[in-house]
């Protein structure tokens, strides 16, 4: 049952102007993006949708590798919803800030761009992101007699796992051969996500 044209219906017969359900940025509270969108979520409304889009993805820490997940946009997600009859319910969230508004015109994402968005995400919401290096990279040295040492990647070695960098070794600079899971690496994970979507 399309709620659109349910509600649509339900509003040509009380009198009132027909929804408008349109896709809108959402401000939400700092680290809030998950919370804020179950609680819009929970609001019952007719026809609405909420997107918060998130990254789950491993980078090598000094405590070895971490998984890590937060959301694509920070502080920001989307929600579906006609402006007149759920505005004062979606600001009043518990973890929302406020729907984002330019002067006096509220924010409209095209349908499209949100359809693009959701079709390299899973059911959850979620988006898997391998770290990488690039030659060229800045990176830390994270275990050995070196750790904590800031060198520069030079080359990826295919297959092998490692990868050889340039660093400052008392003065002179020297190009070792270290493992991958041994570099810092401080490559953000939402350009590689943008960077890895097939709509891009």
């Amino acid at each position: 049952m399309n709620p659109i044209v349910s509600s649509s219906d339900a509003d040509a017969e009380d009198g009132l102007p027909e929804a408008d359900y349109l896709w809108r940025c959402v401000h939400t509270k700092p680290k809030c993006e998950h919370i804020a969108a179950r609680h819009i979520g929970q609001l019952g409304h007719d026809g609405l949708e909420v997107f918060c889009p998130r990254l789950r993805y491993h980078k090598n820490t000094r405590r070895g590798k971490v998984w890590f997940v937060e959301a694509m946009f920070p502080g920001y997600i989307f929600a579906r919803f006609d402006l007149p009859r759920s505005l004062r319910a979606v600001n009043g969230a518990h973890g929302v800030t406020r729907v984002v508004r330019f002067a006096d015109e509220f924010s409209v994402v095209p349908d499209q761009i949100i359809a693009n968005l959701r079709s390299n995400f899973d059911e959850s919401e979620l988006i898997t992101v391998q770290q990488t290096f690039l030659e060229g990279d800045e990176v830390e040295l994270s275990e050995g007699p070196l750790k904590g040492a800031t060198a520069t990647v030079t080359k990826l070695l295919s297959g092998k796992e490692r990868a050889r960098v340039l660093l400052d070794f008392f003065g002179n600079r020297r190009e070792i051969e270290v493992p991958l899971l041994a570099l810092l690496g401080v490559r953000d994970a939402r350009s590689e996500a943008l960077s890895a979507s097939p709509n891009n």
